[in-house]
């Protein structure tokens, strides 16, 4: 007997689709992550954290090394909203070391990111200003000016916030001068203007 229901074109997916979500419900450290991933999203941060540490220990004894990282960074995002800067800044650390070793330097700098922001709560910016010159060299060695001028404006603040105001002023010129060469004059001179204001 021939049906009339027809299966709709979102429900073909290929084997292999089925067959890797199947695998990745039969991992328990999979589960716990993404279980760790819906409580995180719905705001239980306790709950989070249990998965996402339940998740790293089983990705370490799976020797796979990039849901150790996954698990570590979501643990450190976990302890960023609970204000534990310190333990976050030890999970970010561990999943910068992996992205290291992978030769990962997008993630590493998105981690570094994550970490100078703990570092500016913890009050330690000397620890924030040694990964904002890392990402800075990042991003110019990947010509992306968008990215050197977001992070120049994160030391000048940083150096403002130092009492620092010389070194924030020369920060602020030097973006000044890069949207000055990218003919962004008024962009050019509200920086100018945020130097000066600093005198």
């Amino acid at each position: 007997m021939v049906s009339d229901s027809i299966q709709s074109m979102d429900s073909i997916r290929p084997m292999t689709e089925d067959m890797n979500r199947e695998n990745e419900l039969k991992n328990p450290a999979r589960r716990d992550y993404m279980a760790g991933r819906k409580h995180f999203s719905g705001g239980d941060y306790t709950q989070a954290v249990i998965c996402f540490h339940n998740a790293l220990l089983g990705f370490e004894e799976d020797g796979d090394t990039q849901g150790v990282a996954n698990a570590a960074d979501r643990l450190g995002d976990t302890c960023m909203i609970r204000e534990e800067y310190e333990m976050a800044v030890k999970h970010f650390k561990r999943a910068a070391e992996i992205c290291e070793q992978e030769d990962d330097s997008f993630s590493q700098t998105s981690l570094h990111k994550k970490m100078v922001v703990a570092y500016r709560k913890m009050g330690e910016p000397d620890n924030a200003f040694e990964l904002l010159f890392d990402i800075l060299e990042h991003y110019r060695l990947i010509s992306n000016p968008k990215g050197v001028v977001e992070t120049l404006e994160t030391i000048g603040k940083l150096y403002e916030e130092t009492g620092d105001a010389a070194n924030a002023a020369d920060t602020y010129r030097t973006i000044s001068g890069i949207h000055a060469n990218f003919k962004h004059e008024r962009l050019a001179r509200e920086f100018e203007e945020r130097a000066d204001a600093l005198k």
